[in-house]
């Protein structure tokens, strides 16, 4: 009898472990359950919302990449118009040197002869081009055959101008009247040596004095 006992209540101690075991489980995975079903919610409200921001966010930048590049494809666009504008003011200025050169060569052709005004020329030198050498000098003028005067120093750089010689290298033999109350007359040569020059120049009013002939003398 007792035997019996122990046994009935073993078994129902069994099976209540049993119960135990399989409430655990059902529990376990109705919390399982739960946990899916809030992580779904979770990723339908908030994911989607997290996905547009992370469009708009995109699109902001790819707004902002836009205007980089085009800002950039200006910049660019400007600076090859600053080349160009550079390529053009360079070609203009290479012309205009040029041109000036030419000008300066069609102005180089004096005309020379052989002999001159006096048995003692080699050649006479005459260039229709030469031009006043300009003057301080205002009001009526007079020549002044004083080497301490404006006016020496200014029939000095008519010499210089047409005969080639620095003032600073001229060797003055001669300067004075050539027959006139504003035509002048210089003898010079180079201090470096070289021939001697007889150099006719004549008065411009306010433009100064202007070279007319330039005699090589032998």
């Amino acid at each position: 009898m007792g035997n019996f006992e122990e046994n009935d209540e073993a078994s129902r101690a069994r099976k209540l472990a049993k119960r135990r075991k399989t409430n655990l489980i059902l529990n376990s995975l109705i919390t399982i359950v739960l946990l899916l079903i809030v992580f779904v919610t979770v990723k339908i409200f908030f994911g989607d919302g997290q996905s547009e921001a992370e469009k708009s966010d995109s699109v902001v930048v790819d707004k902002q990449l836009a205007n980089e590049k085009a800002d950039g494809d200006s910049g660019n666009e400007d600076e090859e118009e600053e080349v160009e504008e550079e390529k053009q003011d360079a070609s203009d200025l290479e012309e205009e040197s040029e041109s000036a050169d030419e000008e300066l060569e069609e102005e180089s052709e004096p005309t020379i002869t052989e002999g001159g005004s006096s048995p003692d020329v080699k050649q006479t030198i005459v260039n229709p081009d030469w031009k006043p050498v300009g003057t301080t000098q205002t009001g009526e003028h007079q020549a002044v055959y004083d080497e301490s005067s404006v006016d020496w120093q200014e029939m000095l750089k008519a010499i210089s101008y047409a005969t080639g010689i620095d003032g600073g290298n001229m060797t003055v033999w001669f300067l004075g009247n050539n027959g006139g109350p504003q035509s002048a007359q210089g003898t010079v040569s180079d201090k470096a040596g070289g021939p001697k020059y007889r150099v006719a120049i004549d008065w411009v009013d306010g433009e100064g004095w202007k070279p007319v002939k330039v005699e090589e003398l032998k």
